[in-house]
């Protein structure tokens, strides 16, 4: 089983990557973590090249992350929620999944041919709303060809961090299940 984690969070040691702990502990095989942060990575130019061509344009750290995404089990999407949003450097780095739709729409290929389960995780204070979050954390996992099978969250990390919520690491044990039980046919 491959894995790829789309991390937002800019903290190494923050609530979103407490989650992301508990989420590889729990599940076999390789895992492959980018950073939205600390990635070689631009953004969409919008360009137009994927219109007509399969590919990217732009030659960057995304290369390698395509060739995984286009072979692996499982997408995982994981940010703090800033302002009821995805962090800026994640959604920078999910415009790079543009490429997929606009071959899909443009040419009418999919350059998925295998089945990938996608999952979020989100982590916020302040109100609590992730409704916005993760209905584009949804949208960029149907780009990477994902059946979305849920999602788990810290909402309330201003007074409780994510590593002492018993309630948010029992829901990623319980993605990390469905994860695993999807590829054990």
């Amino acid at each position: 089983m491959r894995t790829l984690i789309f991390n937002g969070s800019p903290r190494k040691n923050g609530d979103t990557v407490a989650l992301l702990n508990v989420l590889k502990s729990e599940i076999p095989g390789e895992i492959r973590q980018v950073d939205a942060y600390f990635c070689n990575i631009s953004p969409c130019s919008d360009c137009r090249w994927c219109v007509q061509k399969e590919t990217c344009a732009i030659k960057d750290g995304m290369q390698e992350v395509y060739d995984y995404l286009e072979n692996c089990n499982n997408v995982i999407i994981a940010s703090p929620i800033y302002f009821s949003c995805l962090t800026g450097p994640l959604l920078s780095l999910g415009s790079r999944l543009q490429r997929y739709y606009a071959v899909k729409r443009f040419q009418g290929k999919n350059l998925f041919s295998t089945k990938k389960l996608g999952a979020v995780i989100l982590c916020g204070g302040g109100d609590g709303s992730y409704q916005t979050a993760l209905s584009t954390a949804r949208c960029l996992l149907r780009e990477s060809g994902c059946e979305y099978i849920g999602m788990a969250a810290a909402l309330n990390t201003d007074t409780l961090r994510a590593d002492n919520d018993v309630a948010a690491k029992t829901e990623v044990r319980k993605l990390a299940k469905r994860l695993r039980s999807g590829w054990e046919d």
